[in-house]
């Protein structure tokens, strides 16, 4: 399969397995957040070992990027932590647009800290995306806006992952990253979690098992679409995600999105667009079809 078409795929893969785990850990809402991101992650890291021992892969990366490695699992616990609880506070579809500004914080994290050119483009694309984030988010004085800032600060953290993970794209491969991050969450958070744990009830296993499945075909299969086209075509393709939990949404919660969502949803996608899209038609033999 030509690479274009495979990075269309993964992207496509990815953003469908990230909104079936937000279905699950919405259906596990009554899991505390932290047992929840543990179980995300305990699973990833089987998934990922057994991949890591059958492809002959680095258990932990090499030496020289163990700092790169360690920010961008330190930034993915972040990220996971706070999309967990803001899915838990929101509706599926805001926690999915909310988390979608990522790219944005991409753009700007890689022209502070890899000094890329910020051009006009991208910054009327920030102006687009933090507009829509805003009517998402809906400001006010008072703790309702809390869930709102939660999921924003995951996209932040979730910016800072991605730009290292677009860093280590040609260091490491997909499954040892996918192995660094889940060994990291599952020793960092666990000590958190043993001491007030509580068994999960019967359904509540079937829904962990879903986050940590989902995930970890989410995770695994977003790393390989960066390996295959440039980090912006993989963001555009993401946005898919917005659109299927927007759906599971309202097959699962009838939940619909207020206008005011509506309307920065449609901001954050054309922020995207602006930002991501080609400028000039690929080559016949070079296109995502």
């Amino acid at each position: 399969m030509e690479s274009r078409s495979k990075a269309l795929w993964y992207a496509l893969t990815s953003a469908f397995a990230f909104a079936v785990m937000g279905v699950f850990v919405k259906l596990a809402a009554a899991v505390p957040v932290l047992d929840k991101v543990v179980f995300r992650n305990l699973v990833s890291l089987v998934i990922a070992l057994v991949i890591v021992l059958k492809n002959r892969r680095p258990f932990i990366g090499e030496r020289r990027n163990q700092l790169a490695l360690m920010g961008r699992s330190l930034f993915g616990i972040g990220g996971v932590v706070c999309f967990f609880w803001a899915i838990d506070h929101l509706l599926l579809a805001d926690a999915a647009m909310l988390a979608k500004l990522s790219p944005f914080f991409v753009a700007i994290f890689a022209a502070v800290f890899l000094r890329e050119r910020l051009t006009s483009r991208v910054a009327a694309a920030l102006v687009l995306g933090f507009a829509g984030g805003l009517l998402v988010i809906k400001p006010s004085f008072d703790l309702r806006v809390l869930p709102a800032l939660v999921g924003a600060a995951s996209a932040v953290f979730a910016g800072g992952a991605y730009v290292l993970l677009r860093y280590l794209r040609d260091r490491e491969p997909p499954e040892t990253i996918v192995l660094h991050f889940s060994l990291v969450t599952v020793a960092g958070v666990l000590p958190f979690v043993l001491p007030g744990f509580s068994r999960p009830t019967g359904s509540e296993w079937f829904w962990l098992l879903g986050i940590g499945i989902a995930a970890a075909v989410g995770q695994l299969t977003l790393t390989s679409s960066f390996r295959h086209a440039p980090a912006g075509q993989v963001a555009l393709i993401g946005y898919a995600n917005i659109i299927f939990s927007a759906l599971f949404g309202w097959l699962w919660w009838a939940e619909v999105p207020d206008l005011l969502s509506i309307s920065g949803g449609l901001l954050i996608l054309a922020g995207g667009v602006v930002a991501f899209a080609p400028t000039k038609p690929a080559p016949e033999a070079d296109t995502l079809s």
